[in-house]
């Protein structure tokens, strides 16, 4: 079964600890990808994140992609059960993702049991495309040259995460230029794909603009 689950931030696993049904993450190993972070100047939210990670119990390893091959993500995944892929620069991480091979070899494993977890540019790589990290309200960070935003494909919408009410006349602006419907998450939510079936989890009703 294929599991995917897309936070907005990974304050959702401090009240959802093990969030996908039949799955425990506390028994996983976690591939942590802090590449994101790289593109980031406030690394503060690192260490809230493994802060959480220590208060669940997680067993994860810090992982980054950049300047890795292909064939050598292969044999170092292959020793874990899951990867979360951390927030920060989506430009800088989605370039890492294509340099490195990392989106095939997660293509290859997800019908086997692993599990993708992203939060935030985690979550916006794993989309058709980047495109709403380009809207004026995500708009922070450096495009590192990047110029095509299409990202992995792994789930057949686009996000939007950290929603709070001040970017609602934003959203209602820019979600209709979107290629692809829009989910919106606030901090307290995810997504939980498992194969087919697509599920908004945590606290608070699907927002809509």
């Amino acid at each position: 079964m294929k599991n995917i689950l897309l936070l907005s931030s990974t304050k959702f696993l401090r009240e959802h600890p093990s969030p996908i049904p039949g799955k425990s993450l506390r028994e996983m190993r976690i591939a942590y990808v802090t590449t994101a972070s790289k593109g980031v100047s406030d690394l503060t939210y690192l260490e809230r994140t493994k802060g959480i990670f220590a208060q669940n119990g997680y067993n994860y390893t810090e992982l980054d992609i950049d300047g890795k091959t292909q064939e050598w993500l292969e044999n170092y995944l292959k020793d874990f059960d899951a990867v979360y892929v951390q927030g920060g620069n989506s430009f800088y991480l989605l370039k890492a993702i294509r340099e490195s091979g990392f989106d095939s070899v997660i293509k290859k494993l997800l019908p086997e049991g692993f599990v993708y977890i992203g939060a935030s540019a985690g979550s916006y790589v794993a989309c058709p495309t980047i495109e709403m990290t380009g809207f004026k309200h995500q708009d922070k960070y450096d495009h590192c040259g990047v110029t095509d935003l299409t990202a992995m494909g792994l789930v057949p919408f686009l996000m939007s995460v950290h929603y709070s009410p001040e970017y609602k006349d934003v959203l209602k602006e820019s979600i209709p230029a979107a290629s692809l419907p829009v989910k919106i998450l606030t901090d307290d939510q995810a997504i939980l794909i498992q194969d087919d079936k697509v599920e908004l989890v945590g606290d608070g009703e699907e927002i809509r603009v």
